[in-house]
């Protein structure tokens, strides 16, 4: 990726000093916008009339919806991300700096931990943040990806592979949300090579989740270089930078 001067940007994906959760959580709740009474023009006393900020909130809206995000995803954001433990509070700051720096930044992010941890969470907010900023953002589960691309061989479905690949290709960054977890057949591994090693050679951002780790903590247990491969995960530690998230699975607490 080149090197520009590092500037910084003003996002409402991104939490701004002595902004909360709550505060977020009550703008999107709003069902009628008590500035503009959902008129989209809110009047400032002595100085007319200006663009709501609802209405900058649904165009923006607009624009995630090229992005593919999953509709359980809506509500990640930087500023409900959580961090219990130092990883996670690590993580964090590194996902927050990437999307007010891009496109002065040289590596994406390889998120690596066990299942719970936020890996996904952060790379969405990272989508919603420089997608907000005007770039062209992707999200794909692998598994979903190579679903779609396989189904894209049946005449019936009346679409091709280039469909499907092209906007994976070009977009300016990519998520691709549990790496690994398909069956690593010969197919696969062609596919994700294709991916990877074209997105490598265009100099593409790529935010890669895993719950595959590099260390096997007992015997018989896989690690990502099983996965995808020695020469994808060579290459995967030159596009991104390795992060590795530790922590209880949060979703355990949805009970309590």
């Amino acid at each position: 990726m080149p090197k520009e001067k590092q500037k910084v940007h003003s996002l409402t994906a991104v939490p701004s000093p002595g902004e909360t959760a709550a505060a977020a959580r009550a703008i999107e709740q709003i069902d009628e916008c008590p500035k503009c009474f959902g008129s989209g023009m809110e009047v400032i006393a002595g100085k007319g009339a200006r663009i709501c900020d609802c209405r900058k909130r649904k165009s923006q809206a607009g624009k995630f919806e090229s992005v593919r995000l999953p509709k359980r995803y809506d509500g990640f954001h930087f500023h409900n991300y959580k961090p219990q433990t130092a990883s996670q509070e690590a993580a964090l700051r590194l996902a927050t700096s990437l999307t007010m720096e891009f496109p002065a930044v040289d590596r994406g992010l390889l998120m690596m931990g066990s299942v719970g941890v936020g890996k996904t969470h952060l790379a969405v907010s990272i989508l919603k943040g420089l997608t907000e900023r005007g770039f062209k953002c992707l999200f794909y589960e692998f598994h979903s990806l190579l679903k779609e691309i396989q189904d894209s061989y049946n005449p019936k479905t009346f679409t091709s592979e280039l469909s499907v690949l092209s906007p994976v290709l070009r977009a300016d960054v990519l998520v691709l949300d549990e790496l690994g977890a398909s069956k690593p057949t010969d197919w696969v591994r062609d596919t994700m090579a294709h991916i990877i090693n074209t997105r490598y050679n265009d100099k593409k951002l790529t935010i890669f989740t895993t719950n595959y780790l590099d260390e096997r903590k007992r015997d018989g247990e896989e690690v990502l270089e099983d996965r995808i491969g020695t020469r994808l995960r060579s290459r995967l530690f030159e596009m991104s930078r390795t992060v590795l998230l530790d922590g209880k699975d949060f979703r355990r607490t949805f009970d309590r």
